[in-house]
């Protein structure tokens, strides 16, 4: 019963949370404008800030997780190569099959995942999952533009996927907070305290405004393939992926964060993504708005079974 009332207590925030940002939209106390303009400022400066402090207060042994990393990296190669070659089998139009492709093993690890480990886990201990987004972002952003590349038939611009590797905010301020940690570098007080204030707002205004990006007007023309996106990315997967984790050997936060970097809903850029590179932008949206519905009931099952059986 106890690790009943843990899942729950971890999820419902998060489900309130996205409530409110839907039904506010809704209100119209927001516009899609703000909301633009709101992300921007998430992405470039909360996010950032909130990485940054995660690694910055953790003790560099903990952050430090090879074993962790490598896992992610090969773990994630694994499963977009295997989608690259079973998709085009289920789906004909090749504007759908990047977009699919990409919304199976593309997470929204920032958004969610983090403040899910930060439910459960001490922050001492969140440097190794925050550090984790220095690697799978970029893979997430390279084999995102390698799908949609090659089902419109062009060839993958790598150096303009490195070029925006490098000014990424999310990595920049997940190395910096690397090197602070190395060097032992120590903020001035009233600039730590401001960081860390601007870190505690990232994740409730990043959930919030996923909530408001939710649109459901064109659930029927993509039905046959949004359920398949969605049960391949929440379902699927993970009881592939998970398995394998345990099996290596990872526990307590070490496999929290990987069933959440495989198994966390799509991220809300492969959207962006899919309208930028002639992707099916419409279906893309859909991934994300069902995925991001639906992970409230796997991550909850996901939490609760694990709990249940001691490895996290």
């Amino acid at each position: 019963m106890e690790n009943l009332i843990i899942s729950f207590n971890t999820v419902l925030p998060i489900f309130l949370t996205i409530l409110l940002g839907y039904g506010l939209k809704k209100m119209r106390l927001y516009d899609d404008h703000a909301q633009k303009i709101m992300n921007n400022l998430v992405f470039k400066l909360f996010l950032p800030m909130l990485l940054f402090n995660n690694i910055y207060k953790t003790k560099l042994e903990n952050a430090l997780n090879f074993k962790l990393l490598i896992f992610a990296a090969v773990g994630l190669t694994a499963v977009f190569t295997f989608l690259c070659l079973f998709i085009p089998i289920i789906e004909k139009e090749n504007k759908k099959r990047g977009v699919m492709i990409q919304g199976i093993y593309r997470s929204n690890y920032v958004i969610l995942g983090l403040p899910i480990t930060a439910a459960l886990y001490a922050e001492h201990e969140l440097g190794s999952v925050a550090l984790a987004v220095a690697v799978v972002v970029p893979i997430y952003n390279v084999f995102a533009v390698i799908a949609l590349e090659i089902f419109r038939g062009g060839e993958p611009d790598f150096k303009k996927i490195l070029k925006g590797i490098i000014k990424n905010p999310l990595i920049i301020s997940s190395m910096t907070g690397l090197f602070f940690l190395a060097v032992g570098i120590k903020l001035p007080t009233p600039l730590e305290k401001t960081i860390g204030d601007f870190a505690k707002v990232a994740t409730p205004l990043a959930i919030f405004l996923l909530g408001g990006s939710f649109e459901f007007e064109a659930v029927g023309r993509h039905l046959r393939s949004t359920v398949i996106a969605v049960t391949g990315k929440l379902v699927l997967i993970p009881l592939i992926v998970i398995p394998v984790c345990v099996l290596s050997g990872f526990r307590g936060i070490e496999l929290l964060t990987l069933f959440l970097i495989f198994g966390a809903p799509t991220a809300v850029s492969s959207f962006t993504m899919a309208q930028q590179m002639d992707g099916d932008s419409e279906l893309a949206g859909q991934i994300v708005v069902f995925t991001s519905l639906f992970c409230i009931l796997s991550i909850f099952i996901a939490i609760f079974v694990l709990k249940e059986m001691a490895y996290i």
